[in-house]
């Protein structure tokens, strides 16, 4: 049998023990095994030796296993934790926070979609060298057969309404139970939901979804820099405004992760590619077609105020339940503020802001009983403008508008079109390259891809050249398009003066 040492950066990781290939001789735990490479033992707690290495990471590793103790030799998952802490207090804090975490999951673990906490101990060895001794942590899980809906996504492509909804059925329960017991998982993403093979699951015929990865090893890690503040690690887009900023998570962070979760299985696109950071909302919409129900719900997931979202896990699965006309709306808020005029993003989901009664002169008397607030809060600073996307779609465009426009030039000449054709098919071109662009159609290497061709297509066909010749035409083009960015740095320029002092 090859079992895996645990030890990082092994030279030789893999040992053959042959004493371990007969699966019906159960194992002694007086006899050790160790690495012929470095003299780690391979046999942890006396019963768990790793197979084969499924991840390593900045702060540990995860390894697949097998328990000696149980007949058939069950697989299992073993993650190792190796704080890299030279400072003793922070050694112990880790430590401390290591052992509340085995605690948490254990009790976590007895959730049916969750997976089992089997060991939690920590290891004592020589170092290499044999100079001194190294101590080592781990967690033993029960092995999850199956494939992440990352892997899902990629072999069958986007998931339907129907899909995700059930998506969302199987896993709010689960963390409707997790937030019941104190925890919040902090990292609910694809590739932290697995689905187990039908053949595999304790439940013949049906595929049930885990929720992998608390975020045991993450959490330990920051205690020796952050002094506390476990929320720091985190994917991005993924976590919510708050959790990126490192500040306190809630619930309802979590079901924002679900609802990115969602949505990219819906539209098959990258996070960061139906994030809208210009104007600080999700743009998915255009990307799926859903019911107004199961975009509202997710509408209010992705609200980047905590207060906003869903404060529970029950109370998506209650609204996703509800039929489309009878689909409950949450409590108003405890002091309802009318401002004059309505913010321009919508805060609240479209099904939901239906039942809100339009504004009516009457509530515009502040009520008796409570003074009414100012009617305007603070001006907040205008939005910074996306700089780079500015200059690169203004160099695009001066380059691709010269050279179109030499090429059309060109083409009137040689075919005597009229001016007034010539001018409007210029027009034309141009609306529509900058219509493009502003629905992000061409973007990033699209722009680089046209401008290639395009200058390829002005410098090897001297019909469309104006009689310039190529060399002289693409340095034309290149001059204009430096002069776009030249503009739009003096725009960038007034624009963040006029936001600082107005």
């Amino acid at each position: 049998m090859l079992v895996y040492c645990t030890r990082p950066h092994c030279s030789r990781p893999q040992n053959d023990v042959p004493d371990l290939d007969n699966p019906n001789k159960r194992y002694s735990r007086v006899a050790e095994r160790f690495c012929t490479a470095c003299g780690m033992p391979l046999i942890l707690r006396g019963r768990y030796v790793a197979e084969r290495l499924l991840g390593r990471g900045g702060f540990g590793a995860a390894y697949l296993a097998r328990d000696l103790d149980t007949p058939g030799r069950r697989e299992c998952v073993i993650k190792q934790f190796m704080p890299m802490m030279s400072d003793p207090q922070s050694r112990q804090k880790a430590l401390e926070l290591f052992e509340r975490e085995g605690q948490v999951l254990d009790q976590l673990g007895q959730h049916a979609q969750i997976p089992d906490l089997l060991a939690f101990f920590a290891e004592e060895v020589p170092s290499v060298d044999g100079q001194g001794v190294e101590q080592y942590f781990y967690l033993v899980q029960e092995y999850i057969d199956g494939e992440t809906l990352e892997d899902e996504l990629a072999q069958q492509g986007c998931f339907s309404e129907e899909q995700v909804r059930q998506v969302l059925r199987e896993l709010l329960p689960v963390l409707q139970y997790v937030h019941d017991h104190g925890s919040i998982h902090r990292d609910i993403k694809l590739s932290n939901i697995m689905r187990q093979h039908p053949s595999k699951t304790k439940f013949p015929g049906q595929g049930r979804l885990y929720l992998l990865d608390f975020g045991a090893v993450k959490q330990i890690s920051q205690a020796g820099g952050q002094q506390g503040h476990f929320t720091g690690i985190y994917t991005q887009y993924y976590a919510p405004p708050e959790q990126a900023r490192g500040e306190r998570v809630y619930p309802s962070s979590d079901l924002y992760a679900l609802a990115v979760t969602c949505i990219v299985l819906l539209t098959g696109k990258d996070p960061s590619q139906l994030f809208d950071a210009y104007n600080n909302r999700w743009d998915w919409h255009s990307y799926a077609q859903v019911s107004p129900q199961l975009q509202a719900i997710l509408d209010r997931m992705l609200q980047p105020a905590p207060s906003d979202r869903y404060q529970s896990a029950a109370e998506v699965l209650a609204d996703l339940n509800a039929s489309p006309a009878s689909a409950p709306a949450p409590p108003p808020p405890p002091q309802p503020v009318v401002p004059p005029s309505p913010p321009p993003p919508p805060v609240t989901p479209p099904v939901l802001s239906q039942l809100v009664p339009p504004p009516s002169p009457s509530p515009v008397t502040p009520p008796t009983s409570t003074p009414r607030p100012k009617a305007q809060p603070t001006r907040q600073p205008a939005p910074p403008l996306p700089a780079l996307k500015i200059l690169i779609g203004a160099g695009f465009t001066g380059f691709e508008m010269t050279a179109l426009g030499l090429m059309i030039f060109s083409l009137m000449t040689a075919w005597q079109l009229p001016v007034g054709v010539s001018a409007g098919l210029m027009g034309a071109l141009f609306a529509l390259l900058v219509f493009m662009q502003y629905k992000r159609w061409i973007e990033h290497w699209e722009q680089l891809i046209i401008a290639v061709i395009s200058g390829a297509v002005l410098f090897f066909v001297p019909l469309l050249q104006a009689g310039l010749g190529g060399v002289t035409a693409l340095l034309i083009c290149g001059l204009v398009g430096l002069g776009c960015v030249v503009m739009g740095n003096i725009f960038l320029l007034i624009y963040n003066i006029l936001a600082r002092f107005l």
